[in-house]
């Protein structure tokens, strides 16, 4: 009799052990963690949204307002899961954010905010923890790098006005190659030297403050270079340019804000 009590109690508790496998939520319909950056453990997606919009961050100033796609990922701890503290939480992302190359922009409380650069695009994370502990929310906003439309007409106007202007040629960070999306502004420079061929200009390369003065004058000078190479390739003669970096050495906006930063990488045509 004893037997048959002790097999039946253990029957009914590998059916209860079923029975909480079978209850553990499920993400969200349509929701998954984004590519750059994961759950914790014992988490799942609640809700989700994606869509192209304005987003607060917090930063030691106060908040920053940055427009970019938006992803909106809301996650809720497993019923009867040990339940992680604020503080954990925070740094589990920190740690995992500095594991991928980014930064901790700000971190107090219950929110942090998170910088990632990777091939010269931004993307910002904001967390904010909720129930102590039980959800937190992450909002991931992808910003696209810099780009410029501008004319072989557009430059020569601007040269003959101000002998120079300010073209934002994208590379990736720290290297000095020219990415795809910019590929035609050098193509309007070559056709602006070549619609006027009595035209010679200084290609100059420009930075902002992040690294050292010396390697961001190498880094300027790599670009302009790199530029005037592309230039050449299109027919124009190689003695009509000459390249030169000058580095953080002549900013033209505040490098204290990620916007006068993304103004002073900068490549600048000048008029000989």
């Amino acid at each position: 009799m004893k037997k048959t009590v002790i097999l039946l109690s253990i029957m009914c508790l590998s059916l209860l052990n079923v029975g909480v496998a079978l209850a553990q939520e499920k993400d969200a319909e349509g929701c998954k963690d984004h590519p750059l950056i994961s759950r914790m453990n014992n988490y799942y997606i609640s809700s989700c949204e994606k869509n192209f919009n304005s987003v607060d961050f917090y930063v030691k100033e106060g908040t920053k307002a940055l427009e970019g796609e938006r992803t909106y990922l809301k996650y809720t701890l497993q019923e009867g899961s040990p339940q992680p503290s604020f503080l954990q939480v925070r740094r589990n992302y920190g740690n995992a954010v500095k594991n991928i190359g980014g930064t901790v922009i700000f971190d107090e409380d219950r929110r942090s905010t998170f910088k990632v650069t990777k091939g010269g695009k931004e993307t910002w994370i904001a967390l904010e923890v909720f129930n102590e502990g039980r959800n937190y929310d992450l909002v991931i906003l992808e910003m696209e790098p810099m780009t410029q439309e501008v004319t072989a007409d557009a430059m020569y106007g601007a040269l003959s006005k101000d002998g120079f202007i300010a073209l934002y040629i994208n590379f990736d960070t720290g290297k000095s190659e020219i990415k795809p999306e910019s590929q035609g502004i050098v193509e309007q420079i070559a056709a602006l030297l070549k619609a006027h061929p009595e035209l010679k200009v200084s290609i100059e390369g420009h930075t902002d403050n992040v690294g050292t003065p010396e390697s961001n004058k190498t880094l300027s000078a790599l670009r302009a270079k790199s530029v005037m190479n592309a230039v050449v390739q299109k027919g124009i003669a190689a003695a009509r340019l000459t390249a030169v970096g000058w580095g953080q050495e002549k900013p033209i906006a505040d490098n204290r804000s990620e916007e006068g930063k993304a103004k002073n990488r900068r490549v600048e045509i000048v008029k000989k």
